[in-house]
């Protein structure tokens, strides 16, 4: 493999693979990109087993070929190259790639090429367009409530968003058991019916990777274990995660069983949680505890060894005065999901002690396909 290409091309396209790159593999080759070159182009493709990434962009091919070299090496070679055209040749016997730039000259252990696994374009059993602001709208309200990564090994199946497809409704319904987000959005066209659960670093990565400044179409195919979003030059692959999503529907509060409903607006309950969780989060539980009533909201917490906290903010309440106890965090990654200046927070009745311990919603007006379930915290 011979060929010239823009340095600005190349480091664009490395900074989207090398995100592929196991950090440490148990397969070297793992830490390698593989390169194809050919037809005025230079493929570049990374995986680690569980996301894949494929990427074209022109180059100017002397000689067709394919090689595999460092990705950690070659992304920080090309990032201080001197001039803005590359050169890379990968045709000497020694097992060296050579590459050029100005005045510089740098050297490079290529690896085998017969050990990377080659990524494929898959062709699934269903694929559909979605729009990039809309992908991103599903994620941005759904994947903050999943399970941490580093938690996975306790439940794996919560570390992902379940996307369901029905005809033309779009869903993405995510928990870690303690609250849930669901969100749903309209498609331009049907695009059956399909029910998986698909890893929210993946969603999060693709949402990074692909939206821009100008508006695209991302295209989906999803297998049974597999699922693909591209746009562009730009190929994204991840495994699916296996096992039943729990039916999140049944711990969605009834219409009818909601006693309060609060009107609040979002930045300033955000602060007066913020500040709250200053004294809160010394505890490993970070609870703060709310009481509505008539036109206002008293926010509080305490921690024995540091102090208390406690403010009033202005609401807008309807309905039965109560207090119930939260983990700060959750409450304020909710409002961080939020599209509107105000939201509404509605509960279920209060135990004889006057304490809510019945999940919640957050709603917006402006978005009625959105909704947000948290559990409370039971305090003493």
């Amino acid at each position: 493999m011979n060929i010239t290409l823009a340095k600005s091309d190349l480091i664009s396209a490395l900074q989207i693979v090398s995100k592929g790159l196991s950090t440490k593999p148990q397969t070297p080759i793992l830490s390698g990109i593989y390169m194809t070159a050919k037809e005025g182009q230079l493929e570049l493709q990374s995986t680690n087993y569980e996301l894949g990434f494929i990427v074209t962009i022109p180059a100017e091919i002397h000689t067709i070929g394919t090689a595999v070299l460092p990705g950690k090496y070659l992304t920080e070679f090309a990032r201080k190259l001197p001039a803005e055209e590359v050169s890379i040749d990968t045709g000497s016997s020694d097992g060296l790639a050579v590459i050029r730039s100005g005045s510089a000259r740098f050297t490079l252990r290529t690896m085998e090429v017969s050990d990377f696994p080659v990524l494929h374009r898959m062709e699934g059993t269903l694929q559909f367009t979605i729009k990039d602001r809309t992908l991103a709208r599903l994620v941005k309200k759904s994947t903050f409530a999943c399970l941490r990564e580093e938690q996975r090994d306790r439940r794996p199946i919560f570390t992902g968003c379940q996307l369901e497809v029905e005809g033309k409704e779009v869903t993405f319904a995510a928990t870690n058991v303690h609250r849930l987000a669901v969100k749903s959005e309209l498609l331009e066209e049907d695009a059956g019916q399909i029910r998986i659960i698909i890893p929210a670093k993946f969603l999060e990565e693709v949402t990074r990777t692909i939206t821009g400044d100008v508006p695209t179409d991302i295209h989906v195919t999803c297998s049974y274990n597999q699922i693909s979003m591209s746009s562009g030059s730009i190929y994204m692959t991840s495994r699916l995660i296996e096992g039943a999503f729990p039916d999140y529907r049944r711990v969605i509060p009834q219409e009818e069983n909601i006693r309060t409903r609060v009107t609040l607006d979002a930045a300033t309950f955000a602060s007066a949680v913020e500040r709250a969780s200053l004294i809160a989060r010394t505890d490993q539980y970070n609870i703060v505890k709310l009481a509505f009533e008539q036109g206002l909201m008293r926010i509080s917490s305490n921690s024995p060894e540091i102090g208390e906290a406690e403010e009033t903010i202005a609401a807008e309440v309807t309905g039965d005065d109560v207090t119930i106890a939260f983990n700060a965090s959750y409450l304020m990654d909710a409002v961080k999901s939020l599209d509107s200046d105000t939201f509404i927070l509605s509960l279920q009745g209060a135990n004889a002690q006057g304490m809510n311990l019945s999940p919640i919603t957050i709603r917006e007006e402006a978005d009625p396909n959105y909704i947000y379930v948290v559990t409370p915290v039971r305090t003493h």
